[in-house]
């Protein structure tokens, strides 16, 4: 089987039409009209539209959009685009009060999660921030950037949601 190369056009069953924006052994990068930038198996059910073989770029689109949400993160507080795990997608949260008499709040997954993320990236940048700061010496930063940590030990909870594995949370590891 050969590969696609990068720019060829395909057709899904479940995203639509798509492009291929980067190619990994095992996987294909597809930028989809309708669902964005979704990965799918080599070998996953498709049309192929319009085939381009041995197209490859030295820097690929991924790379690319990685060092930019990299320096995003460094100079704002801007959240980076972090999939929802695919089992989640339409889903609802229900906080149900104990109490009958009062009604229960439906929040839409996706609006809940990206409130998680934001808090992620948020927590990033003020990590670089003591990192950056000038005022504070080497024992205050360690000092601060534990209680970061711990932080984000306490949301490793909410790992389940992502779609990457490296986008999860991680607090201290276990020596």
């Amino acid at each position: 089987m050969q590969l696609l190369g990068i720019g060829s056009r395909i057709s899904h069953p479940e995203h639509g039409k798509g492009v291929v924006i980067n190619v990994s052994r095992n996987h294909y990068w597809i930028s989809f009209m309708d669902s964005g930038v979704e990965t799918i198996d080599l070998d996953e059910g498709f049309e192929v539209i319009e085939a381009v073989y041995d197209e490859v770029d030295s820097v690929s689109f991924t790379e690319v959009e990685s060092s930019l949400i990299e320096i995003l993160r460094k100079w704002s507080d801007a959240t980076s685009l972090v999939p929802l795990a695919d089992k989640w997608r339409g889903g609802t949260l229900l906080l149900q009060p104990k109490d009958t008499t009062l009604s229960a709040k439906e929040i839409p997954l996706q609006t809940f999660f990206h409130k998680i993320v934001m808090v992620r990236d948020r927590l990033r940048v003020m990590e670089q921030k003591i990192n950056a700061h000038k005022g504070l010496d080497d024992q205050d930063k360690v000092e601060l950037q534990q209680y970061i940590t711990r932080i984000y030990g306490s949301l490793t909870t909410f790992n389940v949601m992502f779609k990457n594995s490296s986008d999860n949370f991680v607090g201290e590891k276990t020596r």
